[in-house]
């Protein structure tokens, strides 16, 4: 935020705190250029997130992760043998008739 002074205060990543006075060109550039690199790298952040290759990504990972669960893969296991089940009962309904 501006002080009374003059001084200005950048926070996050670009700087702590930068002083311009005036019409100091080598401050104004380089406050321009933090600035500017700051912005890139919202945007490059901003483009990462919305970015559908990289979404499917994450997807992919997560599940990953989640299949990875001895819980989940028991539960798996179960819903596999249950299908297998009904299957095998469904035809063995099918011969007899």
């Amino acid at each position: 935020m501006a002080d009374p002074d003059g001084a200005i205060e950048v926070r996050g990543t670009v700087a702590g705190r930068v002083t311009v006075n005036g019409n100091d060109p080598d401050a104004i550039v380089a406050r321009i250029e933090r600035t500017r690199q700051s912005l890139a790298q919202t945007i490059d952040t901003l483009a990462d997130r919305v970015s559908p290759a990289n979404n499917a990504r994450r997807l992919r990972e997560r599940l990953a992760e989640e299949a990875a669960k001895p819980e989940v893969r028991l539960a798996a296991a179960a819903v596999g043998l249950a299908v297998v089940s009904v299957a095998i009962i469904r035809i063995w309904g099918r011969r007899k008739k």
